[in-house]
């Protein structure tokens, strides 16, 4: 931060400011998701209708927030890709507008949870949503801005990308900065409030005749799109997101991958300009540099530096999809869109350890054991019955066993633990909803950068990363027997301890 004169001082603000902020968010979007019938949810309801009517779609808005909900790995049998029902959602992700491209964003990203059909169809709405008219983009600079506008020259008025509720600009400062403009569209907020308030109804209308929107917590769904659009809609909490990642990366010694900075009196709520980083989206980048691409060892840095910023410094990117990944002169990486990010405190992030460790043992006791910690199973829950079920299925992808787990096999494994698990009533907390989904964008990772590669023998270097790195801080005792023969050579037998730094 000592870069940039001013930075230091304003992050501090912004981090005795911000977390009220985020609370408060997280109190509007319980409120709006509980099901009731307002003035203006009864104005979103008929556009509503009128969307549904203009796209010939009367089946989209249930549609729509099933296949995003299954998309974060709820119990709800994946859409039908009958190219009629597809084509309907898709007609009216177009008409919706804004809250429903969030919706179809959440598709998007849901590679190994939905049919192919459905991720490529909603594809566009990453970062090719209609773009603002040139008229509105000055409005909102003047706005947002005011007089502070004066510090940016060159603004490009081709955006960069536009998504469902911003578009970024290049510009540059009178420095010589190279920087982006990320400025919001006007009216979202009343927008976005109303059409969450209008799912909310759909949710509940689906809860009451089906018994797997009932077993999904549909509704439960709808609450975690509320919170996560809310803060996206506060761009100074993404300011504070790109600070408190970047500090946690130049800590942690991550050297490998670029985070720009925010610029230091050109935040606002509804504008924010950050550094411009280098980088193409890691889906091109085979393409762009061939050769010079090391897919393995960019695998190996994305996997360390995904669980070094979680459990070491409990805060993460939430969302890395392909747009949100550059790659850089074929070794190097940038982040990008920080609007959601997880945070998860000391002691979750121990009991992920403790899972992390499980998985890598493929002990399926061991890891209902962590997610309990998580409040993500029920009290009275049968833990027998379900960890061998589950165990079922872990025993299908052991390496032990001779397999390897491919970035085809995690996505359905992944999916298919979790409708396990939401059969017995299992609840995902948001920031273990974020996690699991960066787990599946790793598989993407993974397809794009080094198909071939085994993601299950990445662990082992990955966690002797850690236990280097981190010895003096870490203390860590072995799960079970230590002489591997079935029992202790000395006492009882030892199970997982993780002390945090």
């Amino acid at each position: 931060m000592a870069g940039i004169p001013g930075l230091g001082a304003e992050a501090s603000r912004w981090q005795r400011r911000l977390p009220a902020v985020r609370q408060e968010l997280a109190a509007e979007a319980a409120e709006l998701s509980h099901p009731r019938l307002w003035i203006d949810t009864a104005g979103s309801l008929a556009a509503t209708g009128w969307k549904i009517a203009s796209a010939l779609a009367p089946d989209a808005p249930m549609t729509l927030l099933m296949a995003a909900a299954s998309a974060s790995g709820l119990p709800i049998a994946p859409p039908g890709t009958g190219r009629g029902t597809l084509d309907r959602a898709a007609r009216f992700v177009r008409a919706g507008g804004p809250a429903y491209i969030k919706l179809g964003q959440f598709i998007a990203s849901a590679e190994g949870l939905l049919p192919r059909e459905w991720v490529d169809a909603f594809a566009w709405c990453r970062d090719q949503a209609p773009a603002l008219p040139s008229s509105v983009v000055d409005q909102v600079l003047d706005e947002q801005l005011g007089p502070d506008r004066d510090a940016l020259l060159d603004i490009d008025p081709e955006p960069l990308g536009a998504a469902s509720i911003a578009q970024v600009h290049a510009a540059v400062l009178a420095d010589g900065t190279e920087v982006v403009v990320k400025l919001q569209r006007p009216g979202l907020r009343r927008q976005l409030r109303s059409d969450i308030e209008t799912m909310a109804l759909v949710a509940a209308t689906a809860e009451r005749f089906s018994a797997p929107a009932r077993t999904a917590n549909l509704s439960g769904f709808v609450e975690l799109f509320a919170q996560l659009v809310l803060q996206e809609l506060d761009f100074r909490l993404e300011a504070l997101n790109l600070v408190e990642l970047g500090a946690a990366f130049e800590d942690a010694g991550i050297d490998y991958c670029a985070v720009p900075r925010p610029i230091p009196g050109l935040v606002r709520e509804g504008a924010l300009v950050m550094e411009r980083v280098p980088g193409v989206s890691y889906d091109r980048a085979r393409d762009e540099f061939g050769e010079r691409l090391d897919g393995e060892r960019m695998l190996q840095l994305a996997i360390r530096g995904v669980i070094e910023t979680t459990l070491i410094y409990g805060v993460f990117h939430g969302d890395l999809h392909a747009g949100n990944v550059l790659i850089d002169q074929g070794d190097r990486f940038a982040l990008v869109d920080f609007g959601i990010c997880g945070r998860i405190d000391a002691a979750q992030r121990a009991a992920l350890v403790r899972f992390m460790l499980a998985f890598a043992a493929m002990s399926a006791r061991e890891q209902l054991e962590a997610l309990a910690e998580f409040g993500a199973l029920p009290a009275g829950v049968d833990m027998d019955a379900l960890a061998a079920q589950l165990q079922l299925e872990l025993d299908a992808i052991n390496p032990e066993s001779g397999h390897s787990l491919t970035y085809d096999q995690l996505g359905g494994t992944l999916s298919t633990v979790l409708r396990l698990l939401s059969a017995h009533r299992f609840r995902l907390p948001k920031e273990l909803v974020l996690f699991f989904k960066n787990l599946l964008y790793l598989t993407g990772f993974t397809a794009n950068i080094a198909p071939d590669a085994d993601l299950l023998s990445q662990i082992g270097p990955t966690l002797a990363h850690f236990a280097a790195k981190y010895a003096e801080e870490m203390a860590v005792i072995m799960v079970g027997p230590l002489d591997g023969t079935g029992a202790s050579p000395s006492g009882p037998e030892v199970h997982t301890v993780v002390v945090g730094p």
